[in-house]
């Protein structure tokens, strides 16, 4: 358990996941946590899904640090 996924986009109440290996797991959007939206890191938990913040922020950051550099290229 504790497995992570990341939310890719929720579409006509389905949740399109990825794992870090980057398979797909699809899971019904009511299962999510409260406030869960695209780009969440969710933990398996006995109880349900978690939002994983720490990661979530971590890896925000980085895309955002990744697409600055992209920009500032010429």
């Amino acid at each position: 358990m504790n497995s992570l996924l990341i939310i890719d986009r929720i579409v006509q109440g389905l949740a399109v996941c990825e794992t870090p290996g980057r398979d797909q797991v699809v899971l019904p959007a009511e299962r999510l946590p409260h406030g869960a939206r695209e780009g969440d890191c969710l933990r398996e938990t006995p109880g349900g899904y978690r939002i994983d913040t720490a990661e979530t922020d971590r890896r925000r950051s980085r895309n955002r640090d990744l697409f600055r550099s992209l920009l500032a290229e010429d």
